[in-house]
C-alpha cells in the first residue's frame, strides 16, 4: 500500500512509541530486498552441513532466505530487539562444577512467549493507523532476523555469526513485523569487529572453521539443545559444566562493556536456574522436569535430553558424591540417559568399581547404542 511521506513520519512515530511502551530497547525499519548476500551464505551453509539435524533450515531454504518469498505482500519489515543482557559474566559459573550452566537466554520465561504477544500488540496499532496487513515472526519462522536486523541498522553480525549493538553487546532478543504498509528504511549497521577474534577463541570446541562461519555440529547450544542423540565423545570433556547451550562466544565479545543488565523481570534469571545444584536436577523425573522447568524454553528437549546434558557434567565434577545418583540412572527408561550415565561414572568411579559395574551390566543391557556406550568406555579406559 503506497502511503505519502507525511504518513510515512507519522506511522514510524507511532511505532516508535509502541515499541517503547511494549518494552522493546531497540526498533529499525528495513525492506524485504535488503538482504542481498543472504541467499548465498545460507546455501554455502546448508551445502557444507553446518546445519546438522536441523533440516528444517533447508526445507525452508527459499522462504528463510527471501522475506518476500514468506509473504509476497510484505513492503517493510520492521526489527524489534529487546535486551537480555545479564548481571554478571555467565562464564564465571564454569568454575562451580558441582553447578549447572543454563544459557543466560533460557534462566527466566521464553522469550517467544514474552515477545510475540507484545508484538502483535504493536502490529494491531500499525494496522488500525495505516490499514493494511500485517505478520508477526518471532524465531519460529524461516525468517533471517540478524540480517534483517544487520540491514535495519540495530547492529551488525559479529564473527560469531550473532548480532552485536554497540549499545547492547551481543544480547539481544529479535522479533519482527512483517506489514503491506511502507516506511522509510533506516540505515544499514557497518561491522565494527575490526581485528578483534575474542568470540573465536572463546569457543571451547572450535566450532567457528572462519571469522562469520559456525558449524553447528561442534557447538555446545546445538549439541546440548538441537541435538537428539548422544553427546559425541570428542565433545563431552569440553562441554563441562554446560547443561543447556553455551554464552562463551557472546560473553567474550568487547562490546558488551556497554551493555546494561535486562531491568525487566521477565527477562532476569530466575534464582533457581542461576546455579542449579547437579544433584537436585539429576533426580527430575518427567513430570518433576515440566513442573520445574514450566514456561521455560528448557521444557522443548525433554526430560531425557536435558537428564543426557547433566549427566554430561556430572561426570565432569570430579565430584564422587553424585556416583550414586548417577548409578541409579543406569536403569532408566531412557536409552539416551542411561548411555550418558555409564560416561559420567566411568569418570567418577575407580577404574575397578567401573570394570566391576561393566562386566554384569553390558550383558543385561538390550538396547544396542547403550551396549555401544559400555565396550566403547571399557575400550577407552584400556587405551589409557
Amino acid at each position: 500500500m503506497r502511503t505519502s511521506t507525511s504518513e510515512q513520519t507519522r506511522l514510524r512515530a507511532l511505532v516508535d512509541a509502541e515499541a517503547r511502551r511494549a518494552g522493546f530497547d531497540a526498533v529499525a525499519v528495513t525492506t524485504p530486498g535488503a538482504i542481498p548476500l543472504a541467499p548465498a551464505r545460507l546455501a554455502e551453509f546448508i551445502a557444507d552441513g553446518f546445519h546438522g539435524s536441523m533440516d528444517w533450515i533447508a526445507e525452508t531454504v527459499e522462504r528463510r532466505a527471501e522475506p518476500s518469498t514468506l509473504w509476497p505482500e510484505v513492503r517493510s519489515i520492521i526489527v524489534l530487539a529487546m535486551n537480555y543482557g545479564p548481571d554478571h559474566d555467565p562464564r564465571a559459573l564454569q568454575a562451580s562444577r558441582d553447578r549447572g550452566a543454563i544459557s543466560v537466554y533460557a534462566r527466566n520465561r521464553d522469550y517467544h512467549e514474552v515477545m510475540k504477544g507484545r508484538l502483535k500488540e504493536i502490529a494491531g496499532k500499525i494496522v488500525a493507523k495505516a490499514g493494511g496487513d500485517v505478520k508477526v515472526f518471532v524465531d519460529t519462522a524461516p525468517v533471517m532476523e540478524k540480517p534483517l536486523a544487520e540491514a535495519a541498522g540495530l547492529g551488525w553480525q559479529g564473527k560469531h555469526t550473532n548480532l552485536v549493538s554497540r549499545a547492547h553487546g551481543s544480547w539481544l532478543f529479535l522479533g519482527t513485523i512483517f506489514t503491506t504498509a511502507e516506511l522509510e528504511p533506516d540505515r544499514a549497521e557497518i561491522d565494527h569487529c575490526g581485528t578483534c577474534r575474542a568470540c573465536l577463541d572463546a569457543c571451547p570446541t572450535n566450532a567457528f572453521p572462519a571469522p562469520y562461519r559456525l558449524d553447528a555440529r561442534r557447538c555446545i547450544s546445538y549439541l546440548t539443545i538441537e541435538n537428539k542423540g548422544p553427546i559425541p565423545r570428542e565433545f563431552r570433556e569440553k562441554i563441562g559444566n554446560r547443561i543447556y547451550g553455551c554464552d562463551d562466544c557472546l560473553a567474550a565479545c568487547p562490546w558488551n562493556k556497554f551493555a546494561q543488565a535486562a531491568s525487566e523481570a521477565k527477562l532476569s534469571a530466575r534464582d533457581d536456574l542461576r546455579e542449579p545444584k547437579l544433584s537436585e536436577l539429576l533426580t527430575l523425573d518427567d513430570a518433576a522436569f515440566r513442573a520445574f522447568f514450566s514456561g521455560s524454553p528448557i521444557k522443548r528437549i525433554g526430560r531425557d535430553r536435558f537428564i543426557r546434558n547433566v549427566l554430561i557434567a556430572a561426570g565432569n565434577s570430579g565430584d564422587a558424591a553424585l556416583a550414586g545418583i548417577v548409578r541409579g540412572l543406569l536403569d532408566d527408561a531412557s536409552p539416551l540417559v542411561r548411555g550418558a550415565a555409564i560416561w559420567a561414572l566411568s569418570r567418577l568411579l575407580s577404574d575397578r568399581e567401573f570394570g566391576d559395574l561393566a562386566a554384569s551390566a553390558v550383558e543385561a543391557e538390550d538396547d544396542a547404542t547403550v551396549r555401544e556406550e559400555w565396550l566403547s568406555v571399557q575400550s577407552d579406559a584400556a587405551v589409557h
